[in-house]
């Protein structure tokens, strides 16, 4: 599952940038629209707190000065550029494309495996982005070590599931050709 928004239905957006843009953690994007700013003021006004040193009328002070609160990451910044420049290039279409491969791939090996099971037993309810599979043989740490040998990064499950499971992040930044060798690994 992705999210498939309306963004003319939404006022502020936030999220960071090491899950879907593959950079390292540190850096937020803030999409707000007029609405948003508008309903900050009148609750200032108002004397409500709306933040504190990054607050929005105060970054949008500093956006008009082309001034920023602190000294940016310069290079995060640049990176991000870059990547969102390559995912506009390539188009949310096939980014999507690519997500529904990688997971169907993934999927179909977990189903076909005597090894793997998936974690969300019903299709409708399963993660494209992040897939967690029950380790029926072995254990997760086991499997963990097999992929890292061919550079190939997957984590282990959650709370009491942690040592029979993995998970495997499916974003943007993760190549087909990646996944395709995960599949085979995970076939041997």
């Amino acid at each position: 599952m992705y999210p498939e928004l309306d963004f003319s239905k939404v006022d502020s957006v936030f999220f960071s940038v090491q899950k879907c843009f593959g950079l390292p953690a540190g850096l937020g994007v803030w999409i707000f629209n007029e609405k948003c700013l508008e309903k900050a003021i009148i609750l200032e006004k108002a004397g409500k707190v709306t933040g504190t040193y990054h607050r929005l009328t105060t970054l949008v002070k500093n956006i008009k000065n082309n001034e920023t609160p602190e000294t940016p990451n310069m290079l995060a910044i640049y990176l991000l550029g870059k990547v969102c420049e390559d995912m506009n290039r390539r188009g949310i279409q096939a980014i999507r494309t690519e997500i529904n491969y990688k997971a169907g791939l993934i999927y179909y090996i977990i189903k076909q495996s005597d090894t793997f099971k998936a974690f969300v037993e019903n299709e409708k309810f399963r993660s494209k982005t992040v897939i967690v599979a029950d380790i029926i043989k072995e254990n997760a740490a086991y499997f963990i070590n097999k992929f890292k040998q061919h550079h190939i990064t997957v984590g282990s499950g959650y709370g009491a599931n942690k040592e029979m499971q993995i998970r495997i992040a499916n974003f943007p930044t993760h190549s087909k050709e990646t996944f395709e060798v995960l599949a085979d690994l995970m076939k041997a």
